[in-house]
């Protein structure tokens, strides 16, 4: 796994779900292929391999953060952008992706500033919706909790894709070729502007 302090950057991909068959899966597993595809490296993640338990106090000063915590930290560290997908629950994003958020954002290692792992990479965010909007509702929440809560950058471009059951074809990738256009270029948009952070 590349080191973060290397001059090319390294695309970090998960969604906000855990579900098998999650459109928003395909649609992170996607944007790692098209990032690949483009010369730029970058790793898939499922949130799934990381299951934890909801964000309580008590548990945190008991028992400290979970381990799968720890190791989406680590794998966050070792990349210098991030591509978050989300899908959209009731005009806000999924109770996973906030969790695994809650739990990153309390681990600070020896010698760490506070929030240090989302203040030092750059975010792009995506979704994937059976509506008309694609998302957008949940992609707002989502980026004050990052923006906000976590004092990370990101970008203003984002991507949502509509009416998902029909958005992709047998091998994964997009039917509708602008969409596909517009995908790729949040994901370059990222890319170039982790170089810039990182460089």
């Amino acid at each position: 796994m590349t080191d973060a302090s290397a001059p090319h950057p390294r695309l970090l991909f998960f969604a906000g779900s855990a579900r098998l068959n999650s459109f928003n899966k395909r649609l992170a597993k996607l944007g790692a292929m098209i990032a690949e595809a483009n010369s730029i490296p970058s790793t898939f993640v499922d949130l799934a391999d990381y299951p934890m338990p909801i964000y309580h106090g008590d548990l945190e000063a008991e028992e400290g953060p979970p381990d799968n915590a720890r190791k989406l930290k680590n794998l966050m560290r070792a990349h210098t952008g991030i591509f978050i997908v989300s899908p959209e629950y009731n005009a806000s994003f999924s109770p996973l992706l906030k969790n695994t958020i809650d739990w990153i954002s309390h681990i600070r290692d020896d010698g760490e500033a506070p929030l240090e792992v989302f203040k030092t990479r750059v975010f792009a965010l995506a979704s994937a919706s059976g509506g008309g909007l694609g998302g957008l509702r949940g992609l707002m929440q989502l980026r004050a909790v990052l923006e906000l809560g976590t004092g990370a950058l990101v970008l203003p471009e984002q991507f949502a894709l509509p009416r998902m059951r029909d958005a992709f074809d047998e091998n994964g990738h997009l039917h509708n070729k602008d969409q596909n256009e517009q995908l790729k270029a949040v994901i370059q948009k990222l890319a170039r502007a982790a170089r810039v952070l990182h460089g």
